[in-house]
Formats: structure tokens, sequence, C-alpha cells
């Protein structure tokens, strides 16, 4: 059985190793299958998992409810691409002697599997991006062996949640050592630097994901290593938007800034306004009254609160609302800066402030708003709120899509659709690779490489290159796509 066991790091590491060319060879129909399985584990256990959940992170049970049911919709997203076959990329370019740039031989092409993977569990999403989250989705979906290092935060939910994905993945048939836990900050740091990890990935802080990148990366044989690490997604207003939509735009920051106590990556940190139609009065007097909200544990308290010390210590900034100082359960504060300062500071300003805080932003002309778009470095999100018609726009969206990996138009950038479209990455700082995705299908790319076979006798290809097709798979062929649909669910044989 491909069990999850508190074992000895570098024995796991060797255990996905050797179940590595197995699962990596799986018909794309049996890593579907196991996808599946692990949804289906996790629907069925919904009210154990959220009533652990609850206890360890303090989140409301229906916010943990919507996210139990996006982690195993991403599961099953994600087995539906495997049941289509387009994840592997099948190409084959027959001989062709007349080909322009010379003579062709006999090309195929596969994407496969990197090898083991190594997924650092986030903290403030304690199913979608944790021990089942959308790392270890995509890396299963992508033949790759899957070592979760638990995040300390809910190690009670990690080790069911694992024992869960454990059992799908064994009535799967998928190879013993096919996933394994990780317990422990040193023993995860070891197991990074193990040469039998491919890959890793991480969700959280700036300082944690800099600290493990830096590690992958001195390792004798350097590994990709995606580190997605907060965001200050920084939100612009024009004079427009802010005349005819006032009340709308105050409301939807409020909500989007204080959502889950401000716990998200994609929480609004900067919202940049006209300064004379004072917007942070207005923002004032919705979160005076605004009840406290639990943080995930103590040491994200502890972290807030330094974070937001610091943030008011400096002499540029504004206090509007202070908010509670407790530790625990914090109300919203408030804080704000003019443009002119924020560009004089930005070095010090421009810092994450993980929990219900964010900074309003106050400029004097359209050069001031353009400037200040220049001044965010990498984000996850950068939104306009905007009419049509107005230049000014137009230049703000070219600008923030030089920053930013999701720019938005009028709209919040909490919510993160698991879809097919999804940009959920960004320039550096936001993450560590601004080429990939974190969410969505195109997640599963970031842990495979591709293979081109020259010349290889049909009976030695693997089997999504054979002339037969045995998998049934969508491929191009001499340039043109074929799809065919693979079809029925995997043998017993190839279980095996």
């Amino acid at each position: 059985m491909a069990m999850a066991q508190q074992r000895n790091g570098s024995a796991d590491a060797a255990a996905a190793a050797s179940a590595e060319p197995g699962w990596s060879a799986a018909a794309p129909r049996l890593r579907a299958l196991a996808l599946e399985l692990i949804a289906e584990r996790l629907a069925a256990s919904a009210d154990e998992l959220i009533a652990l959940a609850g206890g360890e992170t303090h989140l409301r049970e229906a916010r943990l409810s919507s996210e139990l049911r996006r982690t195993t919709a991403q599961l099953q997203l994600f087995a539906g691409l495997l049941r289509d076959g387009e994840v592997l990329e099948a190409t084959i370019d027959r001989p062709d002697p007349n080909w322009p740039s010379g003579p062709r031989p006999d090309l195929r092409s596969v994407l496969v599997g990197l090898g083991p993977v190594l997924v650092f569990a986030g903290g403030n999403f304690p199913f979608a991006f944790s021990v089942a989250g959308g790392d270890t989705a995509s890396a299963l979906a992508a033949g790759c062996p899957v070592l979760v290092k638990v995040h300390p935060g809910h190690p009670r939910l990690s080790d069911r949640t694992a024992a869960l994905v454990s059992d799908a993945l064994a009535e799967a048939g998928a190879p013993a050592g096919t996933f394994a836990l990780i317990h422990g900050e040193a023993e995860g740091r070891a197991v990074l630097a193990d040469p039998r990890v491919a890959a890793g990935a991480f969700t959280g802080s700036h300082a944690g994901g800099r600290a493990l990148y830096e590690l992958a990366c001195l390792r004798e044989v350097p590994i990709p290593f995606y580190a997605e690490m907060g965001s200050l997604n920084p939100v612009f207003v024009t004079r427009e938007a802010l005349t005819w939509r006032r009340e709308e735009i105050v409301a939807g920051y409020v909500a989007s800034y204080t959502l889950d106590a401000g716990q998200f990556c994609t929480k609004p940190g900067f919202l940049v306004v006209p300064e004379e139609m004072g917007v942070e009065e207005a923002v004032a007097a919705c979160i005076r009254e605004m009840p406290a909200q639990p943080l995930l544990n103590s040491a994200t308290g502890d972290r807030y609160q330094d974070a937001l010390w610091s943030l008011r210590d400096q002499s540029a900034v504004t206090t509007v609302v202070a908010g509670d100082s407790d530790r625990e359960a914090p109300t919203p504060s408030l804080l704000a800066i003019s443009a002119r300062s924020l560009l004089a500071n930005a070095g010090t300003v421009l810092t994450e402030c993980f929990g219900p805080t964010s900074v309003v932003v106050g400029y004097r002309d359209d050069d001031e708003l353009l400037a200040l778009a220049g001044a965010f470095g990498g984000q996850l999100t950068a939104t306009v709120h905007a009419e049509r018609g107005e230049e000014v726009a137009v230049q703000l969206l070219e600008r923030l899509a030089a920053i930013a990996g999701r720019v938005l138009w009028n709209d919040w950038p909490t919510g993160v659709a698991v879809s097919y479209a999804m940009q959920h990455g960004g320039p550096y700082p936001a993450t560590t690779s601004p080429l990939h995705t974190s969410v969505g299908t195109a997640a599963i790319r970031r842990f495979q490489r591709p293979v081109a076979y020259q010349g290889i006798p049909d009976p030695l290809l693997p089997p999504p290159l054979q002339e037969a097709n045995p998998w049934g798979l969508p491929r191009r062929v001499d340039g043109r796509c074929q799809r065919l649909v693979m079809q029925g669910e995997p043998s017993q044989e190839a279980r095996r």
C-alpha cells in the first residue's frame, strides 16, 4: 500500500525514488482514477476533516467547507485533464526528406514527470494548499511521487488527510512510496537536500520561501523550487470610478481585505485613490465597528503584530484606525500614506502585513498614479477600478501586466478560481518562477519535462508515442492535431 508514515525522511525519499518509474509510466487513466478516489475519500470524511481543521486553525466552518469542496473539485478537474490525455502533449514528426530546414528524422516527444516532489504545505489554506492541495494534486497528475512537509499549524488534520490520500492511492494501484509525510522543519530541509528529490513547492512567507529556494539552488545538482511567497496586491482606483461607484468600491475593499482576518495571499494590501476624496474616512467608518476575528495561531499573530507595528512606526505612515492589538484575534486596522511619501520610502513601506490591515495611498494626479504603478515589485495580482474610455486606465493595465500574474478589472483579488486559464503566480518577489502557476490546470506543467525520441523502433517507444496509440491519446502528428477519446477504466493488468 502507498501508506503515509512518519518515518525517516531519507527512507521516504528512497521509497519515492523507487516508486517513481512505475508511477511516471502509469497510464493517465490510472492517475486520474487515483485523484478521483482521493477526492471521494476527502468528501466522504468532510465532517471529520472540517472539525479537525476548525480546531487547529480557528477558521469558520463555512469557509472550511467551501475550501474542502474547492480541493475535491480541483482533484476532479485534474483527473478530467488526465482522462483527456492532453497533459502528456504527445507529439510526432514522421521522417520527411523534404522538410524546409533540411531532412527531418523520425522525432517523437512526450512530457514525463520530473521525479519525487517535496511539497511544503501552506498554513492559511489547510485543505487547498496543504496535504491534498494543488501542489500535491498537480505533482501526482504529472506522474511524480509526493513527499509533503506538514505545516505546524494543523498537524492532526495533516495526518488524517494523509491517511485518506494514502488509502486512495493504494486502491488505485499506485506503487508503494508514491506518497508520504515529512514532519519537522529540520527534516524538511534535509529532504529538500536529498539528491533523490527532483523538485520542490512552497506556499508561505518570503523569508521561508527564499531560504528554501536558495537551499534548492545550492545543491550539487540544483532543482526547480516553486515558492509562492505572498503579495501586496495593489488596487488602483481612478477619479471617474470613485465618482460613480464610491460606496461600492469602499464596501468591496473592506470586505476583501478583512475577509477571514486578512489571511489571504491575495488580500489587497494597498488601495491607491485620489487623495482629496476622503476614502480613508469612509473605510474607517466601516471597520470601526467590525468584530475581532481569530488568526490562525499565535505564531501568525506574532508575525502580524510585528509587521503592523513596523509600518505604524514609520513617520510617513498615518494610523487611521489602530485596531485592537490582541495577538490572537485583532480587529481591523487601517493606515494611510501619500503617493509622494510612498515613492520616497517604497523600500520600507511596501511590505506585506499578513492579517486585517491595509494601506490607503492618496495620489494628486494621473502622473502620480502611473508612477505608483511602477513602484510595486512582482505581484500575484494587481487591480484597476476605472470606467471604460479612460486613457489612464489603458496605461495602468499595460504597466500592471508587467508586474503581476493576474490583472483584474473592477473586481477584487481574493477569489482565485481553479480553472484552465487561472494564473496564480507572478514575478519575484511574489514567486521564484513567473513562468508557472500554482492554481489551475497549468500547475501540472511545473513538474514535467519533455523527452524527445529520435529514430527509436516503435516497440521500444513509450505507449504515448507508439504508432498504434494504445492509450488513445490526442496527439499532434506532423503538425496536425489528432484527437481520440480514452475510454474505460484501467484494467487490473494496467494497474499493476
